[in-house]
């Protein structure tokens, strides 16, 4: 680890009073010391504000910004502009980073070079509130890793958990920050590191607890819904696709809901695949169903694996590949 790396944790706060103490106190108890945290206060109604006020005169690494109501990409924004660090973390006043949380992020920054960003290993709490998809999310964000794990699975969900990502300030803005497109502002981030050429990766430890709520934005907010992550996955994905014509590995409801999106961006869906004997011959969305043994005739098109299963994606890899199609070239999952 560098002794002369800055690092400026962005923490966006609203009506957070009930939770700020606690995230606070895991920044502060951090094993590494050089850094600073710009706490905006999105207009909240309770007493956060006078909490931040207090912890700002307990600790001067603690600065404090605050504004009227404008939503988590203008503090996030504003927070970055205020920022001094050649390292930009993000937090949420309602988790909990374990002490050693920026020591390893930054030590794996430091060793991986050529890194753009890392995340972390999270553990939604408290338990008793996590579901089976929450867990299995948990699962699965947990076992995305390496620089090229991301890469393959970029499009089946956003890879690193927005309040466990740390990143290079000069990447953040050659990329333009933090934008309001309608869809979530940090997956939105991570497709346009990766449309960049920058690589991305995660340390493989348990360095954030994330809290699980059902007021959550990505909960309560349409810009973190089924259809917005469908928006955002097509418009990005045209960079792997480049023009080539695309079948959709899936005719049920995610199969087809994908099909529209990626044919509102443009691109033309020529086949659907599927097991299911009923939908074969049929016409989805101006395309035929076809049975996956006949994929080798699209040799010239772009494969997206659309099903709602991890087994089903994994045994769709497994045909792809046995017919030739190269992940992520010429194909991956988007579900």
């Amino acid at each position: 680890m560098t002794s002369t790396t800055l690092l400026s944790v962005l923490l966006p706060c609203r009506d957070a009073a009930a939770t700020l103490d606690e995230a606070l106190e895991s920044l502060v108890a951090q094993t590494f010391r050089a850094f600073e945290i710009i706490a905006v206060d999105d207009g909240s109604t309770d007493g956060t504000a006078a909490l931040l006020e207090q912890w700002a005169t307990r600790d001067h690494r603690i600065r404090t910004i605050f504004t009227p109501p404008r939503g988590i990409v203008s503090a996030l924004n504003t927070a970055a502009a205020q920022a001094r660090g050649t390292l930009l973390a993000r937090m949420d006043a309602d988790d909990i980073a374990a002490p050693l949380r920026l020591e390893r992020q930054i030590e794996f920054l430091d060793a991986h070079t050529g890194l753009a960003a890392c995340g972390t290993w999270i553990r939604y709490i408290p338990r008793r509130l996590v579901r089976g998809g929450a867990r299995r999310y948990e699962q699965w964000i947990n076992s995305v890793n390496s620089p090229a794990e991301m890469e393959r699975d970029l499009f089946v969900e956003c890879p690193i958990p927005h309040p466990s990502l740390v990143m290079r300030r000069t990447a953040f803005e050659r990329v333009g920050g933090y934008r309001d497109k309608g869809w979530p502002e940090d997956y939105d981030l991570i497709l346009r590191f990766w449309e960049a050429g920058y690589p991305l990766g995660k340390v493989p430890e348990v360095l954030l607890e994330w809290r699980e709520r059902p007021d959550r934005l990505s909960r309560t907010d349409g810009r973190y819904g089924e259809k917005a992550f469908r928006r955002c996955k097509a418009h990005f994905l045209g960079r792997r696709i480049a023009g080539r014509p695309v079948v959709v590995w899936g005719a049920g409801p995610v199969g087809k809901a994908f099909a529209l999106a990626i044919q509102s961006e443009g691109h033309e869906v020529v086949a659907f695949v599927d097991l299911d004997p009923r939908k074969i011959g049929q016409v989805i969305h101006g395309a035929p169903v076809v049975h996956p043994s006949a994929i080798g005739e699209h040799k010239d098109a772009f494969i997206v694996a659309a099903v709602g299963s991890a087994d089903a994606r994994a045994e769709i890899r497994d045909s792809l590949r046995e017919a030739g199609f190269k992940e992520p070239d010429d194909c991956c999952a988007v579900a």
